[in-house]
């Protein structure tokens, strides 16, 4: 369930918004001005948003300043709540990082079309990332690590020990043990576990690479 966070002082508006997307499934919290909107930001980080730009005290460009100067809550999706007379706010708002806005007023295909086009926009993105990402230590693999060692890591993800990996390749325990450090060593791996999750990536390497 993605979280939404609507910042907004018009309480038509506001509720407006939390009933068409509480009725779609989504998990609402409000604020009605900046301040409490920046708290709520920090308390838990949501998947998306939607912040009216005219707020009484830290208006919206300043929340979104905010968002955007924090690390840990810059990639958030940030929508524009404004109204036509706006136009100047949102459009220094859209140049310091905004995602996207909605006019005043719109409608519950509009809000939702908005937010669902945000949110799918930044699945694709995380799924290209770490997929990526996934390939890399692929690639990582294959070009660190010898044929040998990867048998020796699949092994070690399915819960063998040193021992067993030895018998089961007819193999010296000494053997197993120097090529263990190896692959510590290569994948910066601190520990078995560290191994086991190794092992997850090395098992999707194609047959014909391994």
């Amino acid at each position: 369930m993605n979280s939404i966070l609507i910042i907004e002082d018009d309480n038509i508006a506001r509720l407006f918004m939390e009933k068409v997307l509480l009725f779609e499934g989504f998990d609402i919290r409000v604020a009605t001005d900046g301040e409490s909107g920046v708290a709520a930001l920090l308390e838990k980080k949501p998947d998306l948003v939607l912040c009216d730009i005219m707020l009484p005290g830290m208006d919206g460009l300043s929340v979104l300043e905010f968002l955007k100067g924090d690390g840990c809550i810059a990639d958030i999706p940030f929508v524009f709540v404004t109204a036509l007379s706006d136009r100047e706010a949102l459009r220094r708002g859209m140049c310091a990082g905004a995602d996207d806005y909605l006019t005043k007023p719109f409608t519950a295909e509009e809000l939702l079309s908005t937010v669902v086009s945000r949110l799918s926009r930044v699945k694709m993105l995380r799924q290209q990332s770490e997929n990526s990402i996934f390939q890399d230590k692929i690639a990582l693999l294959c070009q660190q690590t010898t044929e040998r060692e990867r048998e020796i890591l699949l092994l070690v993800g399915q819960g063998l020990t040193s021992k067993e990996i030895a018998a089961r390749l007819e193999i010296r325990l000494n053997t197993i043990e120097v090529h263990r450090a190896n692959l510590m060593k290569k994948l910066d791996a601190a520990n078995a576990a560290t191994l086991a999750r190794w092992a997850l990536i090395a098992e999707q390497i194609p047959a014909s690479t391994k």
